[in-house]
């Protein structure tokens, strides 16, 4: 029997069901990071009756049949005083509007005509209504409309290191541990080792499963690929040339080589320019800044690369957006890192980083915890820091360094002493932590805990 994923979504599953006046809740996410798993799991243990309808497959078809027909039908003079209401009887007999009734309807990216509707599943049924995609087709396709106000989202990412160790049945050890040296030092290497067999592997619920299932690095690196072909090739049905198709078998790696280099932004005005001139020298000449800048978005809309933005001399006001790019997985990173060849220093470093850029990116969504509408690095002088964060409540800032061994980032000790940060925040693999004035050290996996 195939272990259960336990994920922190689902809290917040429940409290949209017992919200009085919740709508139709989208979930979104990247392909493959459990949306319809936890979906059908909520479903089948908080109600009654549970209709599942995927568009991709027999039910979704069967699905648009009943709609086809009913609308022809009301065109031809039928009376109906709640066609939603029709249409899901007419799918499953045993339909019971109530509120112990479930509605989830996934891929919902298939059919704009069935999205355009959810005004009215929200509106003129007690039953629940949860719609799903993997992907942002609909943004492409002008025939999608957009519902103010009748929607709810959720987004669900890959498995957190903390959802990881509740995978392992080690998350009360991680609850119990003290990020400042008071636990035991058992606690924390045993925690470093987990951390680091989570950068590789990542955080994608098949990947995961299969390192449960047998703790092979080779085999879950297998589970990701597999993953990342299948992401690709559906992907590319949305594209419109095959010159696309070229620019987005390379994209991955040219990324890699983008976070690979050491330096203060791009040599470029934007990160687009910058990715084009990689993917030009290294693939191909006709390669245009258009098709490069699609390939971007889409790989962003989809869950896959996120941004972080630049603060200047420490800056808060002088925010520039979409500076630095990060994967949004520590597997897909650690992989791609690998495949262009950088040495495994390199890879631990930039895996690290990217760990804790994917914390930092969660406390940005609402209600956030942080400044900025992305993460962000910073410079102070001819140095750089590895990011910088205002607390959106007690208002500090911090100059955060992540190191993977006990070197120290002397740029963000530099800008603390010029009054340019309150604190100094080290995130380090191998120490236990400890507290010195305003200098912080934490081990980097407990990031989570750490309250800005």
């Amino acid at each position: 029997m195939q272990k259960y994923l336990e994920r922190k979504a689902y809290g917040r599953l429940k409290a949209w069901k017992e919200s009085e006046r919740h709508s139709t809740l989208e979930i979104s996410g990247a392909r493959q990071v459990g949306k319809t798993y936890l979906a059908n799991k909520f479903a089948d243990k908080e109600y009654q009756q549970k209709i599942y309808i995927n568009l991709l497959d027999f039910s979704g078809e069967l699905f648009l049949e009943k709609y086809h027909e009913l609308r022809r039908r009301m065109s031809n003079g039928l009376m109906c005083e709640n066609p939603v209401h029709e249409l899901i009887r007419q799918y499953d007999p045993n339909f019971k509007d109530s509120k112990d009734t479930i509605v989830i309807i996934d891929e919902i990216q298939e059919s704009a005509e069935i999205y355009n509707r959810i005004r009215e599943f929200t509106r003129k049924l007690d039953s629940d209504f949860i719609v799903t995609g993997s992907y942002p087709g609909r943004i492409l396709n002008k025939e999608f409309k957009y519902s103010s106000g009748d929607l709810d989202y959720l987004e669900i990412n890959t498995l957190d290191f903390e959802e990881f160790l509740m995978a392992l049945d080690r998350h009360r050890l991680y609850k119990e541990m003290d990020l400042f040296g008071g636990s035991d030092a058992s606690v924390y290497h045993e925690l470093q080792k987990h951390y680091e067999a989570y950068c590789k592997i990542g955080g994608y619920p098949g990947v995961v499963l299969q390192y449960l299932n047998n703790a092979s690095f080779e085999d879950c690196q297998a589970e990701l690929l597999k993953i990342i072909r299948l992401f690709t090739n559906e992907s590319k049905r949305y594209f419109e040339d095959i010159l696309d198709d070229a620019v987005y078998d390379n994209m991955f790696s040219g990324i890699a080589r983008i976070l690979a280099k050491e330096k203060k932004g791009f040599d470029k005005d934007s990160f687009s320019e910058e990715l084009q001139g990689i993917v030009v020298k290294d693939y191909s000449s006709n390669i245009s800044k258009a098709s490069v800048n699609r390939a971007i978005n889409w790989l962003y809309s989809s869950g896959i690369i996120g941004f972080a933005g630049k603060l200047p001399e420490c800056s808060i006001m002088d925010f520039k957006a979409r500076a630095r790019c990060y994967f949004l997985d520590t597997g897909l990173a650690n992989y791609f890192l690998t495949k262009i060849g950088c040495p495994k220093e390199t890879v631990t470093g930039i895996v690290n980083e990217n760990f804790v850029y994917l914390d930092l990116k969660r406390r940005t969504v609402h209600p956030n915890e942080i400044a900025l509408e992305t993460p962000a690095f910073a410079t102070w002088g001819a140095g750089e820091i590895d990011f910088y964060v205002k607390s959106a409540g007690s208002q500090k800032t911090y100059a955060i360094e992540v190191k993977a061994g006990k070197n120290a980032g002397r740029t963000a000790g530099a800008a603390m002493e010029n009054k340019k940060a309150d604190y100094l925040l080290y995130a380090k693999g191998n120490t236990n932590g400890g507290k010195t004035d305003n200098i912080i050290t934490i081990p980097i996996y407990g990031i989570s805990k750490f309250q800005f």
